[in-house]
């Protein structure tokens, strides 16, 4: 019943033309094919190894008034779909389509995960009467394969999703960490406890055995004061996809041509580079590059981690992304936790 990697993920939105242009003009998606239902039309995008669906229509009219735009399905690819169904079910998910070929349950929040087998999941997502995009790019039918199926567009630098972080309420944090295991074989990985003045949030990542799904789950401590995810809870109406995060080969020259396409990235302190060539002096003349593209660094005893985060660019202010770059590092940047944390609260502040 293992999962071994990540078909898809679907995003919901109310302004599929705006949305779709951001990750084609700002982020270098191409334009893959579309769909239309009676209750919705979607776009697929693709990047590297990334598919991303787009969809709007009358049918998650009820999901956009409770969480606004954001992620609605993480569409997972099963050694064997009914045996994965049946162990979700089994450890507390709901099913929210029976269809045995392509069934979906309930995973956090209103997020839920279609089941796929290799074969359903191999060229257009299976389930679904795609028609081409622009010439070349894709083929109609639910198991259709588009041309250049797994390269990224012109000029495009995202090689693969490297993990979604998942923002969950105080308290659910082993709950939710269990379910996966149990439900999905995800084993943890790793976990993080951060303190920053009077607030605090836990983390704990866990992973597939392919490596190729990864989930850092986040929440915070209820025991400490109201801070920045509390808010993202609160403008999400209740757990969500915090951000995607967006493996790429070199940062800092991804970072500048995301810029200059119009993606807005959080700023990160001056003081920052200051202890970076403390903790890191054999990085030299690159710390200065890493400022003026105002890059994170981390690192652990596999290697380097290179990371930046963006602003979110919906209007709820809840989903951003992220860009990492990964020089042997198996890691999540733990260093790098509080300088994010950090840098979302002041962006938090000074929008009140």
């Amino acid at each position: 019943m293992a999962v071994q990697d990540i078909a898809y993920v679907e995003l919901y939105t109310r302004d599929k033309v705006s949305t779709v242009d951001y990750f084609e003009s700002a982020m270098g998606f191409t334009r893959v094919a579309d769909r239309v239902t009676p209750d919705r039309s979607s776009v697929l995008l693709r990047q590297g190894g990334v598919q991303l669906v787009v969809s709007s229509g009358r049918g998650m009219w009820r999901f956009l008034d409770e969480h606004g735009d954001g992620i609605a399905d993480i569409a997972l690819v099963c050694d064997d779909v009914v045996a994965t169904r049946d162990a979700a079910v089994e450890a507390g998910a709901e099913p929210v389509r029976s269809d045995e070929r392509w069934p979906v349950v309930s995973g956090f929040g209103e997020v839920c995960h279609t089941l796929l087998s290799p074969a359903a999941a191999a060229g257009l997502p299976a389930g679904f009467r795609w028609h081409g995009g622009p010439a070349g790019s894709g083929t109609a039918g639910g198991s259709g394969t588009a041309a250049g199926s797994g390269t990224a567009g012109a000029g495009g630098v995202v090689r693969a999703l490297d993990h979604i972080a998942v923002c969950l309420e105080g308290g659910a944090l082993d709950r939710y960490a269990d379910f996966y295991r149990d439900a999905f074989g995800l084993e943890r990985f790793s976990s993080e406890y951060v303190a920053v003045g009077g607030q605090a949030m836990d983390s704990v990542v866990v992973s597939s055995g392919s490596g190729r799904v990864v989930f850092t789950l986040v929440a915070p401590d209820p025991a400490r004061e109201p801070g920045q995810l509390d808010a993202f809870l609160a403008r999400n109406g209740g757990p969500g996809v915090q951000h995607l995060a967006f493996l790429v080969d070199d940062i800092v020259p991804a970072v500048r041509d995301f810029r200059e396409r119009g993606v807005e990235f959080l700023a990160t302190p001056g003081t920052y580079y200051e202890m970076l060539g403390d903790r890191f002096p054999e990085m030299g003349q690159e710390i200065a590059e890493l400022r003026e593209a105002q890059v994170l660094a981390d690192r652990d005893e596999w290697g380097y981690l290179l990371q930046l985060f963006s602003r979110s660019p919906y209007e709820r202010n809840t989903l951003f992304f992220e860009l990492i770059q990964r020089r042997g590092s198996r890691g999540f940047g733990s260093s790098n936790i509080r300088a994010l944390y950090e840098a979302v609260e002041r962006d938090r502040l000074a929008a009140q």
